[in-house]
């Protein structure tokens, strides 16, 4: 990632300054303020703001950060933002950034603007950004920064030091020197803690660690993160299938990673196809949420098929109306909560073959007390309400068989579209809400029928 300028936090009421200054005329006072203010706020300034007064804010941005606000919006507002520059602009955007955030930036930008952006850089640059876009961006090679510092192990320590001394900054999250030979593979790292402790006259080969965690270039940016959070590291090397050091990984990019992550599930569980600007246009609203929208209504009118099906019983028994939805709502949370947790294991990696079975098993026994506990309560309200014994006794039932159900959809539906290679997360609440309202609606009533009329 760019390096960071350390700005002034934002405050609660910046936003509301801003568009005070701007709906009074005093854009310098705008300018002012994100001056002050630090990339990331700018970025969520920007967020916050319908775009009729997030492209005048956006035309007050500095050039030189204008980069880096663009990598913290989302990337429905990037979009956006971009619409409003020009190329010269968009190059010098482009090149206050790292190389690894340039290829970040360029999936998002048209041909004409990616060849003047490639037309300002020096040969060297143009060689590294190559190497990161050679890579898909979902992979470690797609995430390094090619921006390493590396040294010789037959080197003395002193000399390590007047080299580091004259090259002045160092890349940012630099934690330690990869140690590598003649060919560039990596035999190693020189954590910077051993080499401010050791002597001077030490060699590097004496205090080289080789026990190091590394990653072939092709590796899933998913697996990288997980190495991150589980060694808890601050950088790592990227190699090519040989061993050769390629560039590294740095915590920010990992965490970028994480993040993205977690809004897509979040976005793939309400069956949303990707992230929107909070103030898109209605159309792309609508474009974005129909799909599962509209295999919502189909089940939705599946579920209401069920209950015309029983509509003889329940024109007797009024009170199955009242009920019925009871049963269904509890099932679909019930559902969803344990998609919630399924979904998140599929994520982190952690469910097999093997403690699937037992994870079904256990969900089933939760199921089962989960429901006997709870459907007893409203068999007791039914009772209470009622004074029916025998339509107490069938609540009870129908709430133990629905949790079930839920419990089997809520295991099932993820780990079978894992097992597909298809997205877990993505439309399985409203799968799952299908199931349990057709499933619970048929059980209830079914039940009621046999037993009651």
């Amino acid at each position: 990632m760019a390096t960071r300028v350390r700005k002034k936090k934002i405050q609660p009421d910046n936003a509301q300054i801003v568009l005070a200054a701007l709906e009074n005329g005093h854009t310098e006072r705008v300018g002012d303020i994100l001056g002050l203010l630090h990339p990331a706020d700018i970025a969520r300034l920007l967020e916050g703001l319908p775009p009729e007064q997030r492209h005048p804010v956006w035309a007050l941005v500095d050039p030189e950060v204008a980069g880096e606000v663009l990598l913290e919006v989302s990337e429905a507002v990037r979009l956006d933002l971009i619409q409003e520059m020009d190329s010269a602009q968009l190059v010098i955007a482009a090149r206050s950034l790292d190389i690894d955030d340039i290829a970040d930036l360029i999936p998002d930008l048209s041909d004409e603007i990616i060849a003047a952006i490639l037309f300002a850089l020096d040969k060297q640059d143009r060689q590294r950004l190559d190497a990161v876009l050679s890579y898909p961006e979902d992979t470690a090679g797609g995430l390094m920064n090619v921006d390493t510092v590396t040294v010789r192990e037959n080197i003395t320590i002193e000399v390590v030091t007047r080299y580091l001394r004259q090259r002045g900054e160092l890349p940012e999250h630099t934690n330690s020197l990869f140690v590598v030979d003649r060919s560039d593979r990596l035999l190693g790292v020189l954590s910077l803690s051993r080499l401010l402790t050791v002597s001077p006259a030490a060699r590097v080969s004496q205090v080289t660690e080789h026990d190091l965690i590394k990653f072939v270039a092709l590796t899933p940016d998913k697996e990288v993160a997980e190495a991150f959070e589980r060694y808890n590291l601050i950088t790592a090397p990227v190699v090519d299938e040989n061993g050769r050091l390629l560039g590294r990984i740095t915590v920010d990019d990992v965490v970028d990673v994480i993040r993205e992550g977690a809004d897509r599930e979040i976005l793939n569980l309400a069956g949303l196809r990707e992230e929107e600007d909070l103030f898109a246009s209605v159309w792309q609203s609508v474009r974005n949420r129909w799909t599962w929208l509209a295999l919502n209504l189909v089940t939705a009118l599946i579920a209401s098929r069920v209950i015309g099906a029983f509509e003889s019983s329940i024109e007797k028994l009024v009170a199955l109306a009242a009920l019925m939805p009871i049963v269904a709502g509890i099932g679909g949370n019930s559902g969803n909560q344990t998609i919630t947790m399924i979904v998140r294991a599929l994520a982190l990696g952690r469910l097999d073959p093997e403690n699937m079975r037992k994870l079904f098993a256990k969900e089933i026994g939760v199921a089962i007390i989960n429901g006997l506990m709870w459907g007893s309560l409203l068999g007791a309200i039914a009772w209470l309400l009622y004074h029916n014994l025998q339509l107490a006794l069938v609540m009870t039932a129908a709430m133990v068989l629905n949790l079930l159900l839920a419990a089997m959809a809520g295991v099932g539906v993820p780990y079978f579209r894992h097992m597909l290679g298809r997205d877990p997360a993505l439309g399985s609440s409203v799968l799952i809400t299908a199931i349990t309202d057709s499933g619970g609606f048929f059980i209830f009533l079914g039940l009621a029928t046999l037993f009651l009329l």
